[in-house]
């Protein structure tokens, strides 16, 4: 075997071992939406702001007390969380089983790219609007801060394997987890109800980098 090879297989295998003993805090995130400030004022009124119901782990966002009812022609979910600031676009992000409720079938994607995805109706206490595109399912993934990111050897859009609830019944190892790295973003594996389900993982346990 080529040498050069074997070298590079065994600085790999020891990058991948100095990665797994770093936990990284899961996030699990249940359906919720981001609103446009037109989207909004047209769902609550002009009078309204979006307000902090609790701050989440990303700096700057947070869940809001605004909610929202997400509906199509073959079903609706009502109560579905604003997560805010508002946004320069407005985006609907469910899991599967919510897509099989409402008969769509968006697309798998990271957050913001909303081309090509199905719309729905969004009903607030103020008005209704229905969006043309928005609804997707967000690919999951990881954020990195530079210094996190830097410590686990990691490159923005490079793709991990994810270790969850290992020892248990449910281990569980997620493949081409995608990692997200800025300067405004905290340490966090993002991942939907679905896929923490499958593997038993709720918010704030750790997960590893295999």
């Amino acid at each position: 075997m080529d040498e050069n090879l074997i070298k590079e297989i065994i600085s790999d295998i020891k990058l991948r071992e100095e990665r797994s003993k770093i936990p990284v805090p899961a996030g699990v995130s249940n359906r919720h939406v981001h609103l446009t400030e037109k989207d909004f004022t047209a769902l609550f009124g002009p009078s309204c702001k979006p307000t902090l119901y609790r701050k989440i782990v990303q700096p700057g966002f947070f869940a809001c007390n605004e909610k929202v009812d997400i509906e199509t022609p073959k079903g609706k979910f009502k109560g579905v969380r604003m997560i805010g600031p508002c946004r320069d676009y407005t985006q609907i992000e469910i899991s599967l089983s919510d897509a099989r409720v409402l008969g769509l079938n968006p697309p798998i994607r990271d957050s913001g790219k909303i081309e090509n995805s199905p719309g729905i109706k969004i009903i607030g206490p103020a008005g209704e609007i229905e969006v043309k595109k928005g609804v997707i399912i967000s690919k999951r993934h990881i954020h990195f801060s530079p210094q996190d990111a830097l410590k686990f050897k990691i490159k923005d859009q490079q793709t991990v394997r994810v270790l969850c609830s290992a020892g248990t019944d449910k281990e569980t190892i997620y493949e081409s987890v995608l990692c997200r790295v800025s300067d405004k973003y905290a340490l966090e594996f993002h991942l939907d109800t679905d896929e923490a389900n499958a593997a038993a993982v709720k918010t704030g346990d750790p997960v590893f980098i295999v």
